[in-house]
């Protein structure tokens, strides 16, 4: 069966979604089609993040990144409110856990304040009466007030209800088993095949194989990371008022093992930035395909004898965090009392699409868009995706779609 889409949406997470509204909202009579692989929506990066509305301050100021971060933060938040999604506004602080740490403090004050992002700078006795549990290498901390957590589960259903409304058809376990980007076609396992006048490429985990097939961003891939969660027991009298993170390594776009508070009161840590060696390998052996497996070991080889932005560094470090004792060393440098006794297993695990580029070897950092014929190319839409998403859905609408169309 043949179905006709003004407009195509390839992946049904938040940021595929948020697309479509937008592109319905300023387009009221066209056709709007969102395929999703998965039966239900949700089931990795949207649902799978820490539900953090991020502030913005890690990112240089001349990126999208932060650019539409902090406004992103904001409008995430407005939304929990108008649709009584939960939302828990305790603010985060930020500490020094070793030396070069604390030489990246002041690059990002000077970034918070370049960003238009308020912060408090805190000192030892302050970040000790805010927090008793918390230590810093260097007895300063930064506090981001704005900072909140939300309920990105709760906010998928909502949203998915939303485009619904909006008379956008969301297609649920549509598997594309071929695309024609000449004829503008996309196929279906069983058959089904929509033609469009655009197509995007919100396909997250997946974004640079779909790309490659309108032969668009061939020279980026994915190269994943797991990130694992460990809970924190509530017996073991922890009691944090804040999310704590230490200051993140700049090089590298992890930022370290950091306390989460989630809607429901559980404390987590993590996550990890261990090498995943399947687009949707969670757990186990789930996940791994055998072509995946060997395209990321060698990328996983390449990247280490370069040794970019410190990848050796950086894999020695989160390899070991593997292990429960050495994730507990991590801890240790912003919560001193955790013990291996205090953390229980945790079901809470995420993959980070993360993409390489080959020509530099290097890790992509920012926001990566890449148009095609009559197709625009989400390629690489790791955190703050979540917390972005309705700005950066405008940013893909009025800077690839609008001018396409105009």
């Amino acid at each position: 069966m043949q179905h006709n889409a003004d407009f195509l949406i390839i992946g049904g997470g938040v940021v595929g979604l948020t697309i479509s509204r937008e592109i319905k909202l300023r387009n009221p009579d066209c056709t709007v089609v969102v395929l999703e692989k998965e039966k239900k929506i949700g089931l990795h990066s949207s649902c799978r993040n820490s539900s953090v509305l991020h502030s913005g301050v890690y990112y240089p100021a001349d990126t999208l990144k932060a650019k539409i971060c902090s406004q992103g933060a904001k409008e995430m938040a407005a939304y929990h409110e108008e649709h009584n999604i939960p939302i828990k506004r305790c603010g985060k602080i930020l500490v020094a856990t070793n030396e070069y740490d604390a030489q990246q403090f002041d690059v990002l004050v000077n970034r918070a304040y370049e960003n238009n992002i308020d912060i408090e700078l805190l000192n030892e006795q302050e970040i000790h009466k805010l927090e008793p549990e918390v230590t810093s290498y260097n007895g300063k901390g930064i506090l981001i007030p704005s900072t909140s957590v939300g309920d990105s589960k709760t906010m998928m259903q909502v949203l998915n209800t939303e485009v619904a409304d909006l008379g956008i058809t969301v297609r649920l376990d549509a598997k594309i088993a071929s695309i024609e980007s000449t004829d503008k076609t996309v196929t279906l396992d069983g058959g089904e095949s929509f033609s469009y006048g655009h197509a995007v490429n919100a396909a997250g985990l997946h974004a640079d194989t779909i790309a490659h097939e309108f032969g668009v961003g061939e020279k980026y891939s994915l190269l994943p990371f797991k990130g694992i969660y460990w809970e924190i027991d509530h017996n073991a009298g922890f009691q944090l008022n804040h999310l704590i993170y230490p200051i993140p390594d700049l090089r590298v776009p992890f930022l370290g093992v950091h306390t989460t508070t989630s809607i429901d009161g559980t404390l987590y840590l993590g996550p990890t930035a261990v090498p995943s060696f399947g687009r949707e390998n969670y757990r186990g052996i789930e996940g791994i395909e055998l072509n995946d497996f060997f395209r990321i070991s060698s990328q996983l080889v390449k990247q280490f004898m370069s040794n970019k932005d410190g990848f050796r560094r950086l894999a020695w470090q989160e390899g070991s965090r593997f292990f429960k004792t050495r994730f507990v060393e991590a801890a240790n440098k912003i919560l001193p009392r955790l013990k291996t006794t205090h953390l229980r297993p945790s079901s809470k695990v995420g993959i980070r699409a993360q993409m390489v580029d080959a020509e530099t070897g290097r890790m992509v950092m920012d926001f990566l868009v890449e148009k095609g014929s009559n197709s625009t190319h989400i390629i690489n839409a790791i955190s703050p995706a979540w917390t972005s998403a309705f700005p950066f859905a405008r940013h893909i609408y009025e800077n690839y779609i609008e001018l396409e169309h105009s």
